[in-house]
């Protein structure tokens, strides 16, 4: 494998489905015209607005989002992680947070629902329960492509080393992460979070976030970043929508994994 560019796409995503998917594609093409062979969206990219208004906006794969996907990927010849987007679950009125992986060709490679809901209620402060409209995820998912095995997650999964490290045993080189972290949150734990799992599974992480201020009322951090094996930060955003690239160097994570060889003593891991 050859060294190949990638973008991370940071969105400010609102309620209005195809306003949403007209800037992304914007934006991905933007990527794509930069050089990017890997292109990745933010999380909830297609759709994002109140939680009493998610179950009207739920779509199934195939559907919609899932095809709008496969499009532009086979349109801009590009490998795309999707972000995530809310797939229709049952008819509990539930939804899956979910990320697609699409090939050039058109072809969905992977599906990944997010394993880690978040859900936190603090009285007189916050309340936040994912688990009341969405599905857990169960799977663990990786896959080939030109540029290396990627791995999926989403968001809140970042708090959860021991999934990167299924996903690196599974063969992972480039891990994505894409998106929605909160100001708070993001200021005190998002780049150090990000370099964690890059620092211990020794790969590539790609994590595009939503910058502004989110339909829940409450700032977004932004701050989307790329960051090597080594853990050094290849490429960061401030605030807004825009499109970051660096390289993927695959020896790199090959010279990393020798020279540091902490993927050879994971023994209780394994």
């Amino acid at each position: 494998m050859m060294k190949q560019l990638v973008a991370a796409v940071q969105m400010r995503t609102g309620p209005d489905l195809e306003l949403n998917l007209a800037r992304a594609r914007a934006l991905v093409t933007e990527a794509a015209e930069r050089g990017a062979g890997l292109v990745v969206l933010p999380e909830v990219f297609a759709w994002r607005g109140l939680r009493a208004d998610e179950a009207g906006a739920t779509t199934p794969i195939p559907g919609p989002v899932s095809d709008f996907l496969r499009r532009l990927a086979a349109d801009l010849h590009v490998v795309l992680v999707g972000g995530s987007f809310l797939e229709r679950a049952s008819d509990d009125g539930k939804s899956y947070n979910t990320s697609l992986l699409v090939l050039p060709d058109g072809t969905i490679a992977a599906r990944y629902r997010k394993i880690h809901l978040f859900d936190v209620d603090l009285p007189g402060e916050v309340s936040v329960r994912e688990s009341d409209s969405r599905a857990h995820g169960r799977d663990v998912v990786t896959a080939a492509t030109p540029l290396g095995t990627i791995g999926l997650s989403v968001c809140y999964d970042l708090r959860f080393p021991e999934l990167y490290r299924q996903l690196t045993h599974a063969g992972a080189t480039i891990l994505t992460v894409p998106s929605a972290f909160t100001f708070y949150t993001g200021a005190a734990h998002w780049e150090p979070l990000l370099r964690a799992r890059a620092i211990e599974n020794q790969a590539y992480v790609v994590a595009p976030n939503q910058s502004g201020k989110s339909p829940h009322g409450f700032p977004d951090y932004g701050n989307s970043m790329i960051v090597d094996p080594w853990g050094v930060i290849v490429a960061r955003a401030s605030e807004g929508e825009q499109v970051i690239l660096a390289e993927l160097d695959p020896e790199r994570v090959a010279r990393v994994r020798r020279e540091m060889p902490c993927q050879l003593h994971a023994v209780l891991a394994r």
